[in-house]
């Protein structure tokens, strides 16, 4: 067998990461022991789809979730029910659980009761909201928590929806503010804000507004954002177009889908922006007239095979001679597959054939090898 050297590849550019944009100067509060805001790292959150109340069940989820890449986690909190469960659940839970609160202000006070980490509130829903906001900061600054004043289009007061003529940018960040001087007139600023909307272009607008009238950390999501395919277009534009100005501190991907889903595709926008380091990542062609292999079925058998890898990989997998030399130089492992067979390379060589049976096989072989050599114990 004839070895073909394509000269040594270049350092991975992950391993020196480029700042995508300078980072908005926010202040920094602590969600239990995770930070948000100030030069902590950009956080993934989701949130829990079942019963509060059925703690087993959502503490399930949480562990789901958490083993995702999941760094904080709210649940939802409708019924006394559900605030009953607070304590087990915010006691077990292996992340942060921010409590959300809509209409009642008396699970406000529950829920820092129970040891939550943070509290959602939106005070669009809550009824006289403005007249609690004095005992719900002292008791929120006595147990040491943040809040979030979380403003959605589909919940902003009446009253600012007739001043602005709608749901506009400048409405959604005049609600924020505003909650934020009544909290902050009882002393209490350890507050994070997010202005959501459907509407990726109002959203990210309304961001941009409202990064550049306060410094407390900001919450990223698109509301509403619609079914995994949609959603995820929807919020990858919002979140990259935002995160690459600097503006935001943790985000939640908001789809129509398991939320273990969520928490993958947001991990997945954070790593392509290198704002999180990279874990596998799959290098692979569109297909083209050029190639004689099933590339997408390829790409998709690899991906399946390497799902959860342990060790950080970057994998070509290539359906032609044309790029695949090229892309072989900058990745871990890959293959130029063509004519029933496959190249199998490492680190820029080419190391063996095998025929296009073995492709996925031989690859996991090589996977394994590289982390064995790293000290990484891995079961092919």
């Amino acid at each position: 067998m004839t070895t073909v050297d394509l000269g040594m590849p270049l350092p991975r550019k992950e391993e020196v990461p480029l700042p995508v944009a300078t980072r908005r100067t926010s202040r920094r509060i602590m969600v239990g022991r995770v930070p948000v805001g100030g030069d902590a790292p950009v956080s993934v959150q989701s949130m829990t789809t079942t019963s509060t109340a059925d703690v087993d069940a959502t503490l399930q989820q949480i562990a789901e979730l958490t083993a995702a890449g999941c760094e904080i986690v709210r649940v939802a909190v409708p019924s006394a029910d559900d605030a009953a469960a607070l304590p087990a659940i915010a006691r077990r839970s292996g992340i942060p659980v921010i409590a959300d609160i809509h209409f009642q202000p008396k699970y406000v006070f529950a829920a820092i009761d129970a040891g939550c980490a943070a509290v959602r509130v939106n005070p669009g829903n809550i009824r006289q909201f403005d007249d609690q906001v004095g005992a719900i900061a002292r008791a929120a600054k006595d147990a040491a928590i943040p809040i979030r004043i979380g403003v959605n289009a589909g919940s902003l007061d009446k009253r600012l929806l007739r001043k602005h003529g709608g749901i506009t940018p400048e409405a959604l960040v005049e609600s924020a503010l505003w909650e934020c001087s009544l909290f902050e007139e009882h002393g209490y600023t350890d507050l994070k804000i997010s202005v959501k909307h459907h509407d990726p272009v109002v959203m990210i607008e309304a961001y941009r507004k409202l990064a550049g009238r306060c410094d407390y950390p900001l919450h990223l999501g698109v509301t509403e954002a619609g079914p995994r395919f949609q959603g995820t277009i929807k919020s990858a534009v919002a979140f990259g177009a935002l995160l690459a100005e600097g503006i935001g501190d943790t985000i939640r991907v908001s789809l129509s889908a398991p939320p273990v889903e969520e928490v993958k595709v947001g991990a997945q926008i954070l790593e392509s922006l290198g704002l999180r380091p990279r874990g596998l990542d799959i290098v692979s062609c569109p297909s083209c007239g050029r190639a004689q292999v099933d590339v997408h079925t390829l790409a998709e058998r690899v991906t399946a095979a390497l799902e959860g890898f342990p060790v950080p990989l970057r994998v070509a997998v290539m359906g032609c001679v044309v790029n695949g030399p090229g892309e072989a130089r900058e990745a871990d492992i890959g293959v130029a597959a063509g004519n029933g067979k496959g190249q199998i390379f490492v680190k820029g060589k080419v190391i063996r054939t095998v025929p296009e049976s073995q492709i996925v096989e031989a690859l996991l072989s090589e996977a394994v090898r590289i982390a064995e050599e790293m000290g990484v114990d891995v079961e092919a």
